[in-house]
């Protein structure tokens, strides 16, 4: 990727003059069944535009409660395009398409409209969770009946198909717009695409520039993306068997609680027993004082990520770190 970055031939983008970026623009949307890209420099930016395109101030964008956009983005949907989040609780990320045509508020004149259905797939949240493609039509078809904008959040969208052994594209079809990350598991040091419409994406263009996204001869940027998806992509379910081998090692602690079934991707996510004295933050702490990089997330949850850097040895090597602090604690 630094090599590719170091050649890249380069333009300015805002003026849609740089070769290299309008490669990444094309072939993402060829990848993904669009008729337009837009690259951006983070998958919050692309998700941002795509909630200014699909919303206006003081309308309802219906979504999982557990969803990035909600929890992750800042508030920037309310500070950026004055949305207003209407959260469908759902136990495993996946949104129950009742519950989320209930959530759809109906035309009224003191109601406050719904434009747009927001989906997340995979599901950060509920531990890389996959949604299927049957649960997606579903949804799309929600969204269609009542006349809303779909748009997926699909930073991970590559690991669902990678997981689910389908195309990408077809695990995005009926959405208005998807964002896709080049960065977390396609293992580029930077940037997004927000794909869409011909029309949408030449909106989305002003809005980037709106929000500040505007950037000139960003190639060197893209050109890690080109790579990325030359070589990432073959390579995901690598990342999927060596997270199944860390879930398997940690559900046979007593400190922890986790279901190796639940691990679908490269995320894991486990909780901390009542009984451990240990509450995540302090294992967390101790973990990284030993080499072993980890997130806390509350009181009593852990996050793990694998990616192109992790191998089966580094799995081992974790593992046994944590085998070691937990018959150290009790």
């Amino acid at each position: 990727m630094r090599r590719a970055m170091a050649e890249a031939e380069v333009g300015d983008d805002v003026y849609g003059e740089d070769p290299t970026i309008r490669r990444l623009e094309d072939r993402a949307a060829e990848l993904m069944g669009f008729e337009a890209g837009l690259f951006v420099p983070t998958g919050t930016m692309g998700n941002q535009i795509a909630v200014h395109l699909h919303t206006v101030p003081g309308s309802e964008v219906v979504g999982d409660a557990g969803c990035h956009v909600f929890n992750f983005e800042m508030g920037a949907m309310a500070a950026l395009s004055g949305a207003l989040p209407r959260p469908v609780p759902s136990a495993d990320g996946i949104p129950d398409p009742a519950a989320v045509e209930r959530a759809i508020q109906p035309p009224a004149g003191y109601r406050t409209p719904t434009r747009l259905l927001l989906l997340e797939n995979t599901h950060n949240l509920a531990g890389g969770r996959v949604v299927p493609p049957g649960r997606m039509r579903e949804l799309v078809e929600v969204a269609r009946r009542h006349g809303i904008a779909v748009h997926l959040d699909g930073a991970r969208i590559h690991n669902a198909a990678a997981a689910l052994g389908v195309p990408a594209s077809e695990l995005a079809a009926g959405c208005d717009t998807v964002m896709f990350c080049l960065s977390k598991g396609l293992a580029a040091p930077v940037g997004s695409v927000l794909l869409g419409s011909q029309e949408a994406i030449g909106e989305g263009r002003r809005i980037r520039k709106l929000f500040g996204g505007g950037m000139r001869q960003a190639g060197v940027l893209a050109a890690a993306g080109l790579v990325a998806l030359d070589e990432m992509l073959p390579r995901l379910a690598e990342d999927h068997l060596t997270a199944r081998r860390l879930a398997g090692r940690i559900a046979a602690l007593p400190a922890f609680d986790l279901d190796p079934a639940t691990v679908e991707t490269n995320i894991v996510f486990f909780g901390v027993r009542p009984a451990f004295p240990l509450t995540a933050g302090e294992i967390v702490d101790r973990l990284r004082a030993r080499g072993v990089l980890a997130n806390a997330l509350g009181h009593d949850r852990i996050r793990m990520v694998t990616h192109y850097e992790i191998g089966p040895e580094d799995i081992d090597h974790a593992a046994t770190v944590m085998e070691r602090l937990v018959r150290e604690t009790l």
